[in-house]
């Protein structure tokens, strides 16, 4: 009986060796017809059918030749970075931050836009995402999708803001105004979510599949990875940690209402910091300058950081006998502030009071997670989406 031949197998195979392709010039650089050849195992006559195509459709362009051999020198190509672009958005209490970013990755504006004394959350975001497009030098027409990280929950089926604090003008109908207004496809991620996406990026979790990290500074929060996946939750609500019940805090049970704490929050937020601080001599305006000033003070400091590491490590150890991660990123300003004295301590303190011993370590994302968390999730939807219709 003969074979039965797949439909559409031949188009199938150019598409995925086209997004090999592009795969290797967005992570190797400018390469020629040959070289992408003997990467991808191709011939060199579907190599170069593979590059006019891509060519024709305005996906990779010449940069330069590559001397070498008896012959013409070899034409480079790379990526073209305006093929289409993406802006990410980070939203505070007090103003949002955006950026543009063409498809190859490179950040190419920043802007900022203040939420004071406006009760128009569209058209702040409006604003701050035609000014990021316009000063990037990107027409509105080749933004391909904005995302925007906000506190608080977001519901997994609707996409909507569901509940946050900070955010009191930010309400469910929102994101159908913003993708009304914008006209473009706009999605809302939790800022711990987006940072988490930052860190396995680039940060000190690239590479790990299962990883938890706990954010600690104006408020609490955690970010879950499993086998390389956000973990959300059936209402988006898996992360809240400083709504977890520890000892030495009351458990409210009128947690849903405005400016209700946590107990976690209550013994490790931000405002509890500043009372460790206190308690041992050390005051800052912020959080994070009390802890920073603690580290600085080496052995007097210590016990602040002992404290705050036995009161991270309740919350830590929760998470970590539930899910047994191998790794654990302490981020957000008090954690960047405490570094590695405050993520030993934890380490150490989880280890003794659990069965498990993660590896706690400070974020190496640099600066601005949330916001580069925001661009990565939107480059990988669009690459997907303009990479994988090159068959069309």
């Amino acid at each position: 009986m003969a074979a039965t031949r797949l439909p559409g197998t031949p188009r199938l195979l150019r598409a995925l060796n086209d997004r090999a392709a592009l795969d290797l010039l967005l992570t190797r650089g400018p390469l020629t017809r040959a070289q992408l050849g003997e990467m991808t195992g191709l011939s060199k006559v579907t190599a170069s059918q593979l590059v006019e195509r891509l060519e024709e459709r305005g996906l990779v362009r010449r940069v330069g030749e590559q001397a070498g051999g008896r012959g013409p020198n070899a034409q480079l190509y790379a990526v073209t970075p305006s093929s289409a672009h993406v802006i990410g958005v980070e939203v505070g209490p007090e103003g949002v931050v955006a950026a543009c970013a063409d498809i190859t990755g490179t950040v190419i504006s920043r802007v900022e836009q203040s939420t004071k004394d406006t009760d128009d959350p569209v058209g702040v975001v409006h604003n701050a995402v035609v000014q990021a497009a316009g000063e990037a030098g990107a027409d509105m027409s080749s933004v391909r999708r904005v995302v925007l990280g906000t506190p608080g929950l977001v519901d997994p089926q609707s996409g909507e803001i569901s509940f946050a604090h900070d955010l009191p003008r930010w309400h469910r109908g929102l994101l159908a105004d913003l993708r009304r207004d914008l006209n473009i496809p706009v999605f809302f991620g939790n800022d711990v979510n987006l940072a988490a996406v930052a860190e396995s990026g680039t940060g000190a979790a690239t590479g790990v599949a299962d990883f938890a990290l706990v954010w600690i500074g104006r408020g609490v929060g955690l970010a879950t990875v499993l086998g390389g996946r956000l973990h959300q939750g059936a209402t988006g609500a898996a992360g809240e940690i400083g709504y977890l019940p520890v000892a030495g805090a009351e458990v409210p049970h009128n947690a849903s209402r405005r400016g209700v704490k946590g107990a976690f929050q209550a013994i490790a937020g931000a405002d509890a910091v500043k009372t460790i601080g206190k308690q041992f001599g050390f005051r800052g305006a912020e959080a994070a300058d009390v802890v920073r000033a603690a580290v600085a003070a080496g052995p007097a400091g210590e016990p602040v950081l002992d404290e705050l590491a036995r009161r991270l490590a309740l919350g830590v150890a929760a998470t970590c006998v539930v899910l047994d991660p191998p790794l654990v990123v302490l981020a957000g300003e008090v954690s960047r502030a405490g570094g590695a004295a405050l993520a030993d301590r934890v380490e150490r303190e989880v280890a003794a009071i659990t069965l498990v011993s993660p590896k706690v370590v400070v974020t190496r994302v640099a600066s601005e997670p949330v916001l580069h968390g925001a661009l990565r999730m939107a480059l990988d939807a669009v690459r997907d989406e303009v990479f994988g219709s090159t068959t069309d």
